[in-house]
Order: structure tokens, then C-alpha cells, then sequence
């Protein structure tokens, strides 16, 4: 997003009042930490519920998941993202959900058949805790490329969750394929566009296969991400957010701007997760504070 024109700019700076930056709080506090500032703040967030938010462990790492649990329900945040069967209790003790459990890894993936039992018997573990847990979903992974044709990576991808999603059903658990660009994160990955992952997903013909699209790598890959979400909102089951280039806070640092895509995330009707994957650079708590700030649309 371009910000050359003055109505744009004030539209940011109106969006990180709101959010509340660490550099606002320090300069009204009389010299307050940016973490004392955002401790003091954490517990008088307001959230609309729009969007219901959730948070990826792996981008807070310096917390225990016990503290990211904390601050998430102080927050308003509904979900922790992408863990283990074995963390649900945790999830559960601060009354959060898990809203992406993790199956097998990003490659070796689906689109080759030899991996497909593989693939299938971590799936099915994860779909069985996952339903045991209450919980929606389930990620998995298409692989890289490693000279397969996109045409037959789809073809094969389908063939593998053919084999699977009878008992996603059955469970009523979604498998979500993420979406990873493979310009600068994970090279050779083959499901780096929407388009492929619908066509994947409308080969699979279930409610239960949908696709986790993750705003960051998909501004990186190919743009236009509110047209986008608009045209497919109906296989996407998950999203993730990042800011672009980097992929730290969503905040006027980088060039999408978050607001605006939480509005037409929500004007689809969409009723699923919006999962933080972000690093801080800054405070974690400043960060991940003004972070559900700006996604409270």
C-alpha cells in the first residue's frame, strides 16, 4: 500500500491511536516502561468480537505457554495456535481453545504418494485429539515441489486427503492446507498460490478441506489480498496475519494495512480464527496489545 496521500496517512496515525504504541503510552506516563505501560493496559482491552482472534506460541517464545495463555484471555484473545495434543490441557486450564493443531511437518507433504501414509497417520492422530479436545482444526502441508508438475501435486494432494476426510467429517474436524510463499520463506513449496489450493480443495469436494491463508505469504506471493479473500472466502478456513517485509507487528511499520482487511475478512461472514503469526521486535506484550487492538474491527 502507497502512503503518499495525506488522508492515508492520517487514516494510520488514527489506527495506531487506537492501538495505543508503546511511544504514545511512554510520553503520557511520565516515563514509564513500554512493558510496565502495557501490563498496566493489558487487562482494559476491549474487544468487539468481530474477529475472534488467536495467537501463534512460536512467535512469543520468551513466555511460557501458561503466560501466553494469561495475557491472552487478559487481551480478549479467544485461542492459542498451532500446538500439540499434549499443551490442550494448558489451553483448556485458562478456558482457550486450540485453533490449529498440528499433523506432520512442511515437507515431505502430500503431493507425493509415497508420503501418504505417513501423512495420513499423523493426520488422523491429530483429527482424533483434536475432535476429543473440542477443538476446530487440523493444519496440513502440500510439500515442495521438488520437480512434481503443479498438476500433478494437486492430483496427488487430493488423492492423500480422499483418504482422510471421511474421517474429518466424522469427527467434524477441517484440515486446512496453509498457504506459503516461496519467494523468500519456503522455496519450491507448491501450494504458494490460492488459486492451487482451491483447486485442491474443490477436488477433495468436503467442507471439511479448506485452506489456511496466511496474509503475510500471501502478499509476498501474489497481492491483492482483500480481492482475494473476497473471491474465495468460502474454502478458506483460517487465517494468519504478519506484517510485510519482515513479518513483525502489523502496525505502520510495514505496507499492509490491517484494518481494512479485518473488515472485509469480517464483512464474508467468516466465523473461524484470526491466528497472530508475527515476531515482535518490540515489547511482546506492547506488541500483541496493539495487535489486537487493530484487528478489533
Amino acid at each position: 500500500m502507497s502512503s503518499n496521500s495525506g488522508s492515508e496517512k492520517l487514516s494510520r496515525r488514527e489506527a495506531m491511536r487506537l492501538a495505543g504504541t508503546a511511544a504514545a503510552a511512554l510520553a503520557v506516563s511520565g516515563g514509564l516502561s513500554s512493558r510496565a505501560q502495557a501490563q498496566a493496559e493489558v487487562k482494559t482491552v476491549a474487544v468487539n468480537g468481530r474477529i475472534n482472534q488467536s495467537v501463534s506460541q512460536w512467535c512469543f517464545g520468551k513466555w511460557s505457554l501458561d503466560q501466553l495463555c494469561q495475557h491472552s484471555k487478559d487481551l480478549g484473545i479467544k485461542a492459542i495456535d498451532l500446538l500439540n495434543p499434549d499443551a490442550f490441557p494448558t489451553v483448556k486450564k485458562y478456558g482457550l481453545v486450540c485453533s490449529m493443531v498440528n499433523s506432520f511437518g512442511i515437507s515431505p507433504g502430500l503431493n507425493r504418494k509415497e508420503n501418504h501414509k505417513r501423512c495420513i497417520d499423523s493426520m488422523r492422530k491429530a483429527i482424533e485429539a483434536t475432535a476429543e479436545a473440542g477443538f476446530p482444526n487440523v493444519i496440513c502441508m502440500s510439500g515442495n515441489r521438488a520437480g512434481i508438475s503443479d498438476e500433478e501435486g494437486a492430483k496427488n494432494c487430493i488423492e492423500g486427503l480422499k483418504q482422510i476426510v471421511g474421517f474429518a467429517e466424522e469427527k467434524k474436524v477441517t484440515l486446512c492446507m496453509e498457504l506459503l510463499n516461496s519467494k523468500v520463506n519456503h522455496k519450491d513449496y507448491q501450494c504458494d498460490h490460492t488459486e492451487w489450493g482451491v483447486q485442491v480443495c474443490k477436488g477433495v469436494g468436503s467442507e471439511r478441506i479448506k485452506l489456511l491463508y496466511d496474509i503475510y505469504h500471501m502478499q509476498i506471493q501474489e497481492g491483492d489480498v482483500i480481492a482475494t479473500i473476497r473471491k474465495y472466502k468460502d474454502y478458506i478456513g483460517h487465517y494468519h496475519t504478519g506484517g510485510v517485509p519482515g513479518r513483525n507487528e502489523i502496525d505502520d511499520t510495514q505496507e499492509l494495512y490491517y484494518p481494512a482487511i479485518m473488515r472485509a475478512i469480517v464483512d464474508t461472514g467468516y466465523k473461524g480464527y484470526v491466528a497472530h503469526e508475527f515476531i515482535p521486535r518490540k515489547d511482546p506484550l506492547t506488541s500483541l496489545t496493539a495487535a489486537v487492538k487493530i484487528c478489533d474491527v
